[in-house]
């Protein structure tokens, strides 16, 4: 298929590696989006949207566009929650660019291993792609089984990627897609075998290769007792710098004329993955990237709880909004895709 165009740094627009360069709102977009902005924020909670912690508005490179609820600010860090598997996304961008990963040859999972082990033909792209066949039930709800609260905050929570990689095949891999942070932990843990590190090792290696060359200062990755980046769920962030993020992706993986991700990488994310009839009740996936929530050609880091930084080429913007409204997600995405609609003439 054919993937609109991702654009370049406008001439004459400083990279944000230190501080964003300021812009304003278009003409055309300014009442509907500070409309929708004043409804957001209108209380620390609405019953519509939840809450609404921050908005970032990135536009031509610029920041069009900032607002913080009560109690929130420029250097509020925020969870990222499932945004932080799009992270997980671009460090092993960079591990393929440097030949340490394939992500179309099995995965190095000790767990899958054995003679005859169905799983073993897994690779890094069916787990990239939530396509990996794995058991795994992800839901959010404390009073029903749930594989991801087990591995979060329960009895998978020190070894998180041991814990995914021994659920069973429910289905050939590359066959059937189902959303799984499990999957992502499994692919925090290969990455980390890949380069050696673990721990702070591997932290040092998030900061050096992909935090610091961007400008983002504020991240805090957690991990786990093995040693593990949980990839899949804790990346706390502030809104600017998580817009920085957002903008490679927009970039196509270039930073002040630099590839930092390899060639290519960024369309990957957004090439859509298959889905079965009924699956794609959350919209289009591509590898760890959700497709299309802004209109056609968007792509986005989501998160639980109403997390979301969107990139939308037609319109050289990427959008960062976190809160706190998992009861209204449904809610929060169309109205985060109405404020992107008003920058379109």
């Amino acid at each position: 298929m054919s993937l609109p165009p991702l654009p370049t740094q406008p001439a004459g627009v400083a990279w944000p590696t230190a501080e964003w360069p300021a812009g304003e709102l278009p003409r055309h977009a300014r009442a509907r989006v500070i409309a929708l902005a004043n409804a957001a924020f209108a209380a620390p909670s609405t019953p519509t949207l939840g809450e609404t912690h921050a908005l970032a508005i990135v536009q031509g490179g610029r920041l069009v566009y900032e607002r913080y609820n009560s109690g929130f600010g420029p250097a509020a860090t925020f969870p990222s929650w499932s945004m932080a598997k799009s992270v997980t996304h671009a460090l092993v961008g960079i591990a393929v660019g440097e030949g340490k990963l394939d992500i179309h040859a099995p995965a190095e999972v000790p767990e899958w291993r054995g003679a005859g082990d169905p799983r073993g033909s897994i690779t890094l792209d069916h787990l990239l792609r939530m396509s990996s066949g794995l058991d795994w039930v992800e839901e959010y709800s404390r009073d029903k089984p749930s594989d991801v609260i087990d591995m979060l905050f329960g009895e998978g929570q020190g070894d998180v990627a041991g814990f995914a990689a021994a659920k069973p095949l429910a289905h050939p891999p590359g066959s059937f897609f189902s959303y799984s942070s499990g999957t992502t932990n499994i692919v925090a843990r290969t990455l980390g075998r890949a380069i050696g590190a673990a721990g702070a090792e591997f932290e040092a290696f998030m900061h050096a290769r992909l935090f610091a060359p961007i400008g983002m200062t504020s991240p805090i990755p957690k991990f786990d007792a093995a040693g593990t980046f949980i990839g899949s769920s804790f990346c706390f962030a502030t809104a600017r710098d998580i817009a920085r993020f957002g903008l490679l992706y927009l970039r196509g993986g270039v930073w002040q004329g630099h590839q930092l991700l390899p060639t290519g990488w960024p369309d990957y994310a957004r090439t859509p993955t298959y889905q079965q009839p009924g699956a794609g009740s959350d919209g289009g996936y591509g590898a760890h990237w959700w497709l299309d929530m802004a209109g056609p050609g968007s792509f986005s880091a989501n998160g639980y709880d109403g997390q979301f930084t969107v990139c939308v080429p037609d319109l050289d913007l990427v959008l960062v909004r976190h809160g706190a409204s998992e009861a209204q997600k449904t809610a929060v995405k169309a109205w985060v895709a109405e404020v992107v609609d008003g920058f379109r003439a």
